[in-house]
């Protein structure tokens, strides 16, 4: 392949340039907000289904079945067409103020992935050995004191390699939020190449993008692994 064949320069300057830069910002918002989002609801209902109250373990199971064996893009079809009926009218009304595109993505993928960082977590809960659980409660904490204090902290720490896993999935599957007009990278990518019919360049640089924000992904989080979740420089096994 003859690489002078090939114009970057359209890339590197001018509106396409603008385009890129801009399907990257958004690109980053919509992973940033919705890996914050899943990560929380995520471990609340790991919590939920390790707790000794059958209904609500019942209540996490089903959602969980229900998220990790939908299709993504079901999903956010789901949540962009038929939100309206599903939400309360004010929670839409709020929505439409705002990009109700980019809303309907942040929803979708906070859920989807939520479901898959909750069985990462409770496979971190499980590999605490379950004296610890019973000597806080002995103790006077309760169920949730208990979680919160002793079990939690240490069940992330031991999850940290999957959860890189699920927040570089995150941000690879906010690529299909261009279904629903979401303007991320891949999107703009694709406009750039209707335009131009420069279809390598274009995603040629999505790619380089992309692998860019992965490598900054897996650098946050392992610096976050060493200096908050482990400070005293201990391999996280």
């Amino acid at each position: 392949m003859n690489l002078s064949h090939f114009d970057f320069s359209i890339i590197l300057h001018g509106k396409f340039a603008e385009m890129l830069w801009s399907g990257f910002i958004t690109t980053i918002q919509l992973s940033s907000i919705s890996c914050i989002l899943a990560f929380f609801l995520g471990l609340n209902i790991a919590v939920m289904r390790m707790m000794p109250f059958a209904p609500v373990r019942f209540f996490a199971q089903c959602y969980l079945e229900f998220l990790r064996n939908t299709p993504l893009i079901v999903q956010l079809f789901f949540w962009y067409f038929g939100s309206y009926q599903v939400l309360p009218s004010f929670v839409n009304n709020w929505l439409n103020e705002m990009s109700f595109e980019f809303a309907a993505a942040v929803i979708a993928l906070t859920f989807y992935t939520s479901a898959f960082i909750a069985e990462d977590i409770r496979s971190g809960i499980l590999a605490i050995p379950k004296e610890q659980m019973e000597a806080s409660r002995s103790s006077g904490f309760t169920y949730i004191r208990s979680m919160h204090y002793i079990i939690l902290p240490q069940a992330v720490r031991l999850t940290i390699p999957p959860l890189i896993n699920q927040f570089l999935n995150l941000a690879k599957n906010s690529s299909m939020a261009m279904v629903i007009g979401v303007g991320e990278l891949t999107y703009q990518a694709r406009q750039i190449e209707s335009q131009s019919f420069k279809s390598f360049e274009a995603f040629f640089a999505a790619t380089f993008i992309y692998i860019c924000i992965s490598f900054a992904i897996t650098g946050m989080v392992n610096i976050y692994d060493k200096k908050v979740l482990n400070p005293m420089g201990k391999g996280s096994h």
